[in-house]
């Protein structure tokens, strides 16, 4: 053996000598977590139980525990071991902790358990007016208005781009509601096109909320443009917009001396109209042809 190969022995034995050995046994096995909401879809944690949903809880390494639980009208289920147990008003993650915490005083130790909703019957929401198909529709964990609208078949071609929602008023305890069906309720208008781009946030549904897409506002453009017609009329549409809406001008079309007839005080009247002034609802707008 050379000089050179007693060197880089000597070398690698004394690195060897000094690393740190190798663990003797594994870490000790950590508790496995419970099946939390986590578990679940976070529309779903956060889904409010009501009377009559059909609840189905998992208790692991529990069978005779296990299965689907009806919640009665009074707000409660019959869980074997703990009787009725109060489960209408709370999320589903609150009910899940609830529930273990009953189960680990004193039946069993470390439960684990798990909450779904197996058929939901307690909430729902009323879509009406210009959409597909309007219905009443089921809550299944968080609702928001455009999916409301997708499940009622999407607004129509002649629906307005802004909804409206009444929303129930919660009244202080005693209260008795008001002959007037408009004082129980709050109206939150909504304009779904700006939902659709992004440029608002899509708005959370609640039980009982009633969604109402009315019929579209129209307008109609005449004389010398491409597309004469009638059009739907969004808000803030300026006479310039109209134009666009229908083809552009003609070869002999001009912006000057544009006139609509228009309903004032109930009676129809023409007025003059500039390309940034706001198109209204009913206007019949005329373009006329230029002189050279």
């Amino acid at each position: 053996m050379n000089l050179f190969t007693l060197l880089f022995t000597f070398t690698v034995a004394a690195h060897a000598s000094q690393a740190p050995a190798a663990p003797t046994q594994a870490p000790p096995a950590q508790t496995p977590s419970r099946p939390s909401a986590g578990v679940q879809n976070q529309a779903q944690a956060k889904y409010q139980i009501g009377a009559q949903d059909q609840l189905k809880i998992t208790v692991y390494d529990a069978d005779e525990l296990s299965g689907t639980y009806r919640v009665d009208a009074d707000g409660y289920i019959t869980f074997p071991l703990l009787n009725r147990i109060q489960a209408a008003g709370m999320t589903l993650a609150d009910f899940q902790d609830r529930l273990r915490s009953m189960l680990s005083a004193g039946y069993i130790r470390n439960p684990q358990v798990r909450v779904d909703v197996d058929e939901y019957k307690s909430q729902s929401i009323f879509v009406s007016g210009e959409v597909r198909a309007p219905s009443e529709i089921r809550m299944t964990g968080t609702m928001t208005l455009l999916k409301a609208l997708a499940q009622a078949g999407s607004p129509t071609s002649s629906a307005s781009s802004e909804v409206t929602i009444a929303r129930g008023k919660k009244l202080p305890p005693g209260t008795q509601p008001s002959a007037n069906p408009s004082d129980n309720s709050d109206l939150i208008r909504v304009n779904w096109r700006d939902l659709q781009i992004g440029k608002v946030s899509d708005v959370t549904l609640q039980d009982g909320d009633v969604i109402y897409v009315p019929k579209a506002q129209t307008f109609f453009i005449q004389g010398y443009v491409r597309n004469a017609g009638s059009y739907v009329l969004e808000p803030g549409t300026t006479v310039e917009q109209a134009i666009a809406l229908a083809g552009g001008l003609t070869e002999k079309g001009t912006t000057r001396g544009i006139k609509a007839t228009r309903m004032l005080n109930g009676k129809s009247t023409e007025v003059s109209l500039n390309l940034p002034d706001k198109v209204q609802a009913g206007d019949v707008i005329s373009i006329k042809q230029r002189l050279f």
